[in-house]
Order: structure tokens, then C-alpha cells, then sequence
């Protein structure tokens, strides 16, 4: 799937006050394409991954969404670094805010408006240009090894 198909947008990120931190995808390709790809069933990891070295100002990478029982890519879409980590650092804030780390953020994927996937995440995995982990940029909940 084309990467120039989504579009990722982030809400809630500023002030978690308004609501949980979510990761908006706009999906602009194939009708039937996406949609056979992921259903609201699906249960999905998300991760992303440096595509330049972490501490160059204007780092970027890529955003991904895969199934997690096939490690099939449903997305990937190129994001610039200093949204996900905000992202993360939103959704840090809101667990502790609500006093349930449990919540984390939310995933929400549209086409023309119209919701094709919504799921609430605990876990974003980050990983250098090489592949390592990047722990300390990762939302890991407490009580999950890797």
C-alpha cells in the first residue's frame, strides 16, 4: 500500500485536558483496497521507525500499523519525528492525568470522513534507523517485556 495514500494528522496532543491523545490517518487511495486490509476486529501493533539519525533536527520516519497476528503492514505513512514523540509524551501525560496508565491514545483511520478503524493503544514501539529499540522514546505500559 502506497504511503502517499495517508495522511497522519495528531489531535490532542497539547492539551490532553481536551481528551486522549489520537492519531488521526486519512485515507485517500482505493476504496476497496484498504478496507479488505483491516477490519474494526483487527487487533494492530504500531510502531515507528527513524528513516534519518534520531538526534538531526528535522528527523523523520515512518509511522506504521500492522496486524498483529499476521505482521502483515496494513500502513505505513512518513511522519516527521517530533509529532510521534509528542504524541508519546501526550499520551504519557493523559495516563497519568487520568490516573490509568491503561489509556494511552487512540488510533482512528477516515476515508471522505466516514471511520474505518478506531483502537485505543498502550504501546508505540520506536526504533532507530538501524532497527534497534529505542526504548526510552517507546511508550511501553509497566509490566510488558520485549
Amino acid at each position: 500500500m502506497r504511503r502517499d495514500y495517508f495522511t497522519l494528522g495528531l489531535r490532542n496532543v497539547e492539551d490532553t485536558a481536551d481528551g486522549q491523545p489520537t492519531v488521526h490517518v486519512e485515507y485517500n487511495g482505493p476504496s476497496d483496497a484498504f478496507e479488505t486490509r483491516l477490519t474494526p476486529e483487527t487487533a494492530v501493533d504500531v510502531a515507528f521507525r527513524f528513516q534519518t539519525p534520531v538526534d538531526d533536527s528535522g528527523a523523520s520516519g515512518v509511522f506504521s500499523i500492522a496486524d498483529r497476528m499476521t505482521g502483515e503492514f496494513v500502513l505505513e505513512v512518513n511522519a516527521d519525528a517530533t509529532e510521534i514523540l509528542t504524541l508519546i509524551d501526550a499520551a504519557r501525560a493523559y495516563g497519568e492525568a487520568t490516573n490509568d496508565t491503561d489509556k494511552g491514545y487512540s488510533v482512528l483511520i477516515e476515508r471522505n470522513g466516514e471511520q474505518l478503524f478506531e483502537a485505543e493503544k498502550r504501546t508505540l514501539l520506536v526504533y532507530d534507523q538501524d532497527g534497534s529499540l529505542l526504548r526510552h522514546h517507546s511508550l511501553i505500559p509497566s509490566g510488558v517485556e520485549l
